[in-house]
């Protein structure tokens, strides 16, 4: 270990143990309890410190860096109503599998028994967000908590580690470093789950392999995968949600179970056998009047090749060696016309991305009701990372595209954003301007939630006016293009799809942020 200072505090331990075990950025929204790792975080100089103006902005962000850097970083929120509002954004990273540590400060040891005004359950309101929870009790033994935290978000696969930090034991005297500890997993491989995944390619193209998590971001993995498929006729399938996935030209393209619970039934009808590698049993978003909540049909027999805890390339690369199969060659593919001059159209939009995206773009999709359509424009487009919502839980796309800008800065990060979902973390905005960050928002204002008009219709429903009201974005207009502003980051409105793909190709060139509202 290296030379520290012989005294220091439990928040200096803190950072310091989390600064040697590979943490180097902190997002952060502190209040006052937390005050004690700021002035730590200051006087050591270890961690980037990126500032978020609301709690779910943190948490969206260090979803986006880990989902491109492929590790940690900590979040630093303030007890439990700070935690409250990071939640949402927390749960999407729960369920994207990344690893994160959060340090939630807490009320002085003390000073708990007194209720003071912003006293609350902090481990209760921690709890249904966190696979880990723990509140620290000493200040020398502060660290070791963090390196516990560490351990559990970095095993396989991913957790979200929280650790309360009550604010006397992080100025106290005492603190002592920690060294970093092992994670835990991949579990090893099942050789029983191997004998099962080949009978069921028997079956041919009865069987589909449902992917997830690190297979869809090892293009290798997903080349072999595809050889498995050439040689036994078998179907390659996402799940509807996924955190990254390596697309464009010279990958393979896999398609993803539609969100509508009607097209995913029909997707999955005529399967007899499913193998999963790093995936779940695909589960309808709601249950509706009528339908089932398992996708896949009844008769349906289903393997676990690799669970979410195991190594999906590794189980391909087994599979593809039981069934003497090679990585197949990339098809050619080979971009769309562009569109020509007209207005912004489901029909049109995919066409326009493919031809506009720059080369190695990180694309972070919340478009909610226009995802099926954005979604072929990954295919066709130059190399990119395509980052969708994974949770349902929406207000994503601006923060998550802050935290990827910052753990790729050589890479141009596109968002694209429906307008809705935007406002819940607008001043997401804001933490792009302050870091410079090359991140080309496009704001598909449709000026509702149209999403939920259709799921309206979906449980049986015939929208009045107080409805519709209550569904759309109007009464005021929303303008885009003066929030922005507002908080730093240039940009313009735009109702042509040839400008549209004119804007993207400027915006994507120059430094710094720069926002898009596209008029649908």
């Amino acid at each position: 270990m290296k030379d520290h200072p012989k005294t220091m505090n439990g928040a200096e331990s803190v950072v310091r143990s989390l600064h040697e075990a590979g943490v180097d950025v902190c997002f952060g929204n502190p209040g006052t309890s937390e005050m004690q790792f700021v002035d730590a975080l200051d006087r050591t100089k270890l961690m980037r410190c990126v500032l978020g103006l609301f709690e779910g902005v943190v948490t969206g962000a260090a979803d986006g860096y880990a989902r491109m850097a492929g590790k940690p970083a900590v979040t630093l929120l303030h007890l439990a109503p700070g935690f409250a509002n990071a939640a949402a954004n927390l749960h999407n990273a729960r369920k994207a599998r990344v690893p994160m540590v959060n340090l939630v400060g807490d009320h002085a040891l003390r000073h708990q028994q007194y209720d003071a005004p912003l006293s609350a359950d902090v481990e209760g309101a921690c709890a249904p967000f966190s696979d880990w929870v723990r509140s620290g009790r000493h200040a020398g033994s502060f660290a070791n908590d963090a390196m516990e935290a560490l351990r559990v978000a970095t095993g396989k696969p991913g957790r979200i580690a929280t650790l309360i930090a009550p604010a006397d034991i992080g100025w106290d005297d005492g603190g002592v470093m920690a060294d970093a500890l092992p994670p835990n997993g991949p579990v090893a491989f099942d050789p029983d789950a191997l004998h099962g995944a080949v009978a069921a390619l028997e079956h041919g193209a009865r069987t589909v392999m449902i992917v997830g998590n690190g297979v869809l971001e090892d293009v290798g993995a997903l080349a072999l995968l595809q050889g498995i498929a050439d040689r036994t006729g078998a179907k390659i399938l996402a799940p509807t949600s996924n955190r990254r996935m390596e697309r464009g030209q010279g990958r393979f393209p896999v398609a993803k179970i539609p969100y509508p619970i009607n097209d995913a039934i029909a997707r999955l009808a005529g399967f007899d056998h499913a193998i999963l590698i790093e995936a779940m049993p695909p589960v309808a978003f709601f249950a509706y009047p009528g339908k089932p909540s398992l996708l896949l049909p009844e008769t349906c027999e289903t393997v676990t090749l690799a669970g979410l805890d195991g190594n999906g390339p590794e189980a391909i690369a087994a599979l593809a060696d039981r069934m003497g199969a090679q990585a197949a060659k990339a098809p050619a593919m080979i971009q769309p016309t562009p569109p020509a001059a007209g207005a912004i159209t489901m029909d049109n939009i995919a066409a326009a991305l493919a031809n506009s995206l720059p080369e190695d773009a990180i694309v972070v999709d919340e478009g909610v009701s226009w995802g099926g359509a954005l979604y072929a424009a990954g295919n066709a487009a130059r190399p990119n990372s395509w980052l969708s919502l994974t949770g349902g839980s929406i207000g994503i796309g601006i923060p998550l595209s802050a935290g990827a800008a910052i753990a790729r800065p050589d890479r141009p990060v596109i968002t694209l954003q429906a307008d809705g979902s935007a406002m819940y973390t607008i001043q997401g905005l804001w933490t792009q301007a302050r870091e410079g960050s090359n991140v080309t928002t496009i704001i598909l204002a449709n000026r509702a939630y149209q999403i939920l008009k259709g799921e309206l219709h979906n449980v049986g429903a015939q929208p009045g006016e107080d409805a519709l009201s209550m569904l759309n974005l109007d009464r005021p207009t929303l303008d885009f293009v003066a929030l922005a502003k507002g908080m730093g980051v240039p940009g313009r409105r735009v109702e042509d799809v040839r400008d549209l793909m004119q804007a993207i190709e400027d915006a994507a060139t120059e430094p710094g942020p720069f926002l898009i509202e596209a008029l649908l």
